[in-house]
């Protein structure tokens, strides 16, 4: 009888995972997952803008130029970020130790890593933990991957979809982490896609970037971009369906679902923001331009004052205005207008007065809150979503590397 998996990342045929503690946390949690194709899949990824990049990026910012691989071994924990060339020396001898156990080329097997900046890895510890874990993985231990994957995530966070090619099923699952430092361009996350669609990689390669536009690249907790980030896909073509090709129906259908399963992975992530207690959807219409729009969502996303007055329910709408000012983009004063909910706080640049702050005081009491702006200025509309900033995110982020 064939296998079932379980869902996530080994949803779609012939992806295998797993996650162990292989002693970097001191806390014993599980540190080193492993995804694996049965088969060698189409590769494709995007990684931190971040100048300073750690070393598992670096290896498979290379490696994925090739267009394939057989898995991706990941570690929390530990970023193996600025640790010189034993970093990359740690990253090389990983990568060939699971190669070996997997009887493939190394240089099909990519690499990630998250957790605190400027420790050496404990690398025996893990190459002596390689053995188990590529005999324990499985398709029915997803979960045990998503975990393992985790450093300051209260949960696991995977999801995955099913369409049809024609007459052909086709699966996407994914699983991610990153609930500090994230910010457009990613940032301290990570996540993983597989799929078992046939598909180019012109058209994978696109799929993800598109995905990861509207998804990833509009979700901020901290305006914060770290040194690791990195999405990866990978596509085995075990579904058996034609090939999907840019542009054609296929591909059109493809992206929506692969869309879908970023945009799960983005609330998720969104939900589980370090210490958040508020979760704040930004609209910003009546721009001249995308990239306009999309300027002045970001700077109210990021702006510290803003998010500790959603925090502290305080309707002062003036950090609002004064992050579209700080945008970089030109505004005009009177043709500004500002929502939260339902609720007008500014029309035409102007307060409408202490009644309507008052209803908008209820608005902000929920945790799901809906601020909307307007430039008055020309047709386009961008979107972000980030959380409020509480004193429990200063207290993780002030005491990180005990915890990890």
């Amino acid at each position: 009888m064939a296998r079932k998996s379980q869902g996530g990342i080994t949803y779609p045929k012939g992806f295998l995972a797993g996650g162990i503690f292989s002693g970097i946390k001191s806390n014993g949690k599980p540190d080193l997952a492993l995804i694996v194709s049965e088969v060698e899949a189409v590769a494709a990824g995007l990684f931190t803008v971040n100048r300073i990049k750690a070393a598992p990026v670096v290896l498979s910012q290379r490696r994925i130029r090739s267009g394939s691989a057989r898995a991706i071994i990941v570690n929390s924990g530990n970023a193996n970020a600025c640790t010189g060339e034993g970093g990359m020396q740690d990253a090389l001898r990983i990568t060939e130790k699971v190669s070996q156990f997997l009887t493939c080329n190394s240089r099909k097997v990519l690499c990630a890593s998250t957790g605190v900046i400027g420790r050496p890895l404990p690398v025996h510890s893990i190459l002596e933990s390689i053995p188990d874990l590529v005999s324990q993985v499985s398709p029915f231990k997803n979960l045990e991957c998503a975990k393992a994957i985790m450093t300051t995530d209260t949960y696991p966070k995977e999801t995955n979809v099913e369409i049809r090619c024609g007459d052909i099923p086709v699966r996407i699952g994914g699983i991610a982490k990153g609930v500090g430092m994230v910010h457009p361009q990613m940032a301290t996350m990570l996540a993983f896609l597989t799929t078992d669609a046939d598909i180019s990689r012109e058209a994978l390669k696109s799929a993800l970037q598109t995905a990861a536009d509207r998804n990833f690249h509009t979700l901020s907790v901290d305006g914060e971009t770290s040194t690791n980030d990195s999405v990866m896909i990978l596509a085995n073509g075990r579904a058996g369906n034609q090939k999907i090709q840019k542009g054609s129906p296929a591909y059109v259908e493809f992206l929506q679902a692969l869309d879908g399963v970023c945009q799960k992975l983005r609330d998720l992530l969104l939900h589980d923001g370090e210490g958040a207690s508020k979760f704040i959807h930004i609209t910003v219409q009546g721009a001249r331009s995308r990239t306009d729009a999309k300027k002045v969502a970001s700077s109210i996303a990021r702006s510290v004052l803003v998010k500790t007055a959603f925090f502290g329910e305080d309707v002062n709408w003036g950090r609002i205005m004064m992050a579209i000012g700080n945008a970089g983009v030109v505004v005009r004063e009177d043709k500004i207008d500002i929502c939260v909910g339902d609720v007008s706080l500014v029309h035409h640049g102007v307060g409408m007065g202490e009644a309507q702050e008052e209803k908008a005081l209820e608005v902000m009491k929920g945790k799901e809150i809906h601020l909307s702006v307007s430039l008055g200025l020309g047709p386009m509309t961008a979107e972000y979503w980030t959380t409020d900033l509480t004193y429990e995110y200063v207290r993780i982020n002030a005491g990180y590397k005990g915890r990890t």
